[in-house]
């Protein structure tokens, strides 16, 4: 039987703690989201006064991240140089903040910021992955 490693609620709340210290040494206020490895919502944090929209764009970054196994930096690159087929993908955000996460070089969820700008949220994501 096989296995694999899985992000758990731990290490969702481990990751956005990373990321909140990231975003709180800044001063900018987020909303962070994370998914397992199927797409489904397991953590989601939104500072008090951030603008509601960043949640469902948190949330869609996350999943855009481990639907397609690749940051959303890499589909905002893809329209920027014209390859305007990434606009047409389902669930596609071509704004940087969303992440894969991994464990042992397998990804397990997707992190997903939202309430700054694109390299900001950026940011803010890597520092969340990191603490992997």
């Amino acid at each position: 039987m096989a296995s694999k490693p899985i992000l758990t609620l731990s290490d969702a709340r481990r990751v956005a703690a990373a990321a909140e210290t990231e975003a709180q040494s800044n001063g900018w206020k987020v909303t962070i989201a994370i998914v397992d490895d199927g797409g489904h919502l397991l953590y989601l944090q939104r500072e008090h006064d951030t603008k509601f929209g960043s949640v469902e764009t948190a949330m869609m970054k996350a999943h855009a991240a481990i639907a397609f196994q690749y940051a959303t930096k890499d589909s905002e690159n893809a329209v920027q140089s014209g390859r305007l087929i990434h606009l047409a993908l389902p669930g596609v955000i071509p704004a940087e903040g969303g992440v894969p996460l991994s464990i042992d070089g397998v990804i397990v969820g997707g992190l997903g910021i939202s309430g700054v700008r694109a390299v900001q949220d950026g940011q803010i994501a890597a520092a969340g992955a990191s603490a992997l």
